[in-house]
Order: structure tokens, then C-alpha cells, then sequence
């Protein structure tokens, strides 16, 4: 479903007054220091329960099992969680402005999608059974969808309708071949199941430094196009009044997008939902200026999905439930609680 939200967009050509610069400001530090927070909680609480004093000794003064819990474990899960988190929210960002709806998310141009069939496609065809493996073929899945879509979608010509169809219409074939694959092949579905939910705990050192090259790419990217997504955001006709370029704009939102969620799908599986709810609440107290927007998602994202996978860690111990099933547990009525509003405030 698509939600032409230009009117709600042409408030951003007027600069915001000072005190409500102030107020997003303040705001921007209060996430900050919010984001600290739940990275510390995610450091010190697991499905192991540990001590103040254990976490602590595991951090700074200790190479034994609590430096192999407290290190090894929650330290990088919790740095993959911050990057992963900011990713999809800033991927949510530019996908949102780019196809003017607000309720738009990675998956509808297919970007998770494309992760997910290279990777079943690397467990059953070509035998890859490491985390380390999976990697390369779904940020290539990503990547490749990514360019498909901006062909079907007419390339230079390419508008967010027919972006968003090429999506979903990639999508869909997407994942009939991936849910054949795994009918097919028990063994790809045995290890498929546990990637495909999306989860944290398999993070490590090196699938960290594997994708942080194209996270930091990525981020720089979509942060140097707020202001000329700004004004494609307004419409064509706006932004080229403006002077934007919407063919090289809308060329590089793509491309953005998909190294965003190309690398964070690739080290930690499709978790839905974080890249379509924070930047759409973001949305709600910022304005529809992206150069708050931006900053804000990237960092109130990594809260969320933080804070899921702690909540993940605590609720089934000993055992955890995934942190891509949380985010999908909150962000279901979620979305259907946006979805209403914006349609109680159409009528």
C-alpha cells in the first residue's frame, strides 16, 4: 500500500523555529544517553545470570567463563545490535522518503527477500553451513535485488510506484523459490530455521568487521542525501523546481538502502518491523525534515532492537526467544495501530 504524504512534506521547506530546534536537539541527546543505557543493560543481562560484580570482573579483569560470556558473547552482540539497529533504521529513512510512504520498510523492494533466497541457496546448492559464509551470498542477494528492482522500476525513469511494485513482485517469486528450496532439502531448512528468524546471538569479532566497511559506506551515504531527499519527498515536480536531481537521488537512495540492509540482513538474518516503526515515530515529533529524521532512527533503532533481544534474553530462561520474534511481536499491533490512525486522520 502506498501513502502519498507530500502535503505532510512541504512543511520542511520552512526552516523549524529556534525552540523547536532546541527541543529536537535536547531530544537527540535524551536518545543518546537512552541508547547508552540499553547497551549496558544489554552487556550485563542474559539468558545466564550474572552478578554486577561477574560482568564486570568478565569485562576488565577476567579470562576466564565470565570473559567468555560478558566478551565473547553480550559485548559483540551488543555492538552487532548498534550497528545492525542503525542501519535499518537509516535504510527505513531513505526508503520512506523515496517512495513517499510513510509505512514503508526494507522489505518492500525486496532487499530481505533477496538475503534470504542466497543464503538458502548457499546451504543447499553450494554447502555453506557458517554464519561467516552466509554473509557474502545475502548482502550479494541483497545487492542484486536491489539492482533488479531499479531496472524493472524503470531505472532513470524509475518512480516509487513502480519501485515498490518491482518489489513486491520480486518478493513474492523470492520467496516461493526460497520456501520450495526448503521443502525440498531438510537440511537447509534445519539451518535456514534459525537464520531466517533473525537473532543477535550467533555475533561475533569477525562477522562485525566483515560488514562494518559497507555499514559505515552506507551510513554516510544516506546521511550526505537528507537534503536533497527532502525535496524529492515533496514531489517531482517540487524537487525539480528546487533544483534536485531525482534520477541521481533516487540512484543513490538504492543504493544506500541496500548496502545498509543488504549488510545488517547479512550478519543478523530479516528482522522485520525496526526499519518501518522508528523512523514513522521519529517522523511524529521531528517533522518531515530528514535531517532530523536520520539521526534520530539511527539512534532510537539500535534502542529498539537492543531492547528486544534483552527482552528476548530474560523471558524463556535458560533459554532465549530471538530477537527477530520480538520485533515482530511489538511491531505487529504496531503497525496495525499506525495503519489506523493514518487512516482515522484521512477521514
Amino acid at each position: 500500500m502506498l501513502v502519498d504524504s507530500v502535503p505532510e512534506q512541504r512543511a520542511e521547506a520552512a526552516p523549524a523555529p529556534p525552540n523547536r530546534r532546541v527541543v529536537r536537539s535536547v531530544g537527540l541527546l535524551v536518545s543518546v544517553a537512552v541508547l547508552l543505557l540499553v547497551a549496558v543493560a544489554s552487556v550485563a543481562i542474559g539468558a545466564k545470570e550474572l552478578s554486577v560484580a561477574q560482568v564486570w570482573h568478565g569485562l576488565f579483569a577476567d579470562s576466564g567463563t565470565y570473559a567468555d560470556v560478558v566478551v565473547d558473547e553480550r559485548l559483540a552482540r551488543t555492538v552487532l545490535g548498534l550497528l545492525a539497529g542503525a542501519a535499518l533504521g537509516l535504510s527505513g529513512s531513505v526508503l520512506q522518503a523515496l517512495t513517499r510512504n510513510p509505512l514503508a520498510d526494507p522489505g518492500l523492494l525486496g532487499l530481505n527477500a533477496g538475503a534470504s533466497a542466497a543464503v538458502v541457496t548457499a546451504i543447499s546448492f553450494f554447502g555453506v553451513t557458517s554464519l561467516n559464509g552466509y554473509v557474502w551470498f545475502a548482502f550479494l542477494g541483497a545487492a542484486a535485488v536491489g539492482a533488479l528492482v531499479w531496472f524493472l522500476g524503470g531505472s532513470r525513469g524509475a518512480t516509487p510506484v513502480r519501485l515498490a511494485l518491482a518489489g513486491t513482485a520480486i518478493s513474492a517469486a523470492l520467496y516461493g523459490y526460497l520456501q520450495a528450496v526448503m521443502i525440498l532439502d531438510d537440511a537447509a531448512l534445519a539451518r535456514m530455521r534459525f537464520w531466517t528468524v533473525g537473532s543477535l546471538s550467533s555475533a561475533s569479532d569477525e562477522t562485525i568487521w566483515q560488514v562494518l566497511p559497507f555499514l559505515a559506506v552506507g551510513t554516510l551515504l544516506a546521511l550526505g542525501l537528507a537534503r536533497p531527499l527532502n525535496a524529492v519527498a515533496m514531489g517531482d515536480d517540487t524537487a525539480k523546481a528546487l533544483g534536485a536531481d531525482l534520477n541521481r537521488t533516487r540512484a543513490l537512495s538504492m543504493l544506500a538502502a541496500t548496502v545498509l540492509c543488504g549488510a545488517a540482513t547479512a550478519a543478523c538474518g530479516p528482522i522485520v518491523f525496526v526499519g518501518l516503526m522508528v523512523p514513522h515515530v521519529v517522523r511524529s515529533f521531528t517533522g518531515p525534515d530528514l535531517r532530523w529524521i536520520m539521526p534520530y532512527a539511527a539512534i532510537l533503532s539500535p534502542v529498539l532492537l537492543l531492547g528486544s533481544d534483552v527482552l528476548g534474553r530474560v523471558v524463556a530462561r535458560p533459554s532465549e526467544v530471538q530477537v527477530g520474534i520480538i520485533t515482530a511481536i511489538i511491531g505487529g499491533p504496531v503497525f496495525i495501530f499506525l495503519v489506523r490512525r493514518r487512516r482515522t486522520a484521512q477521514l
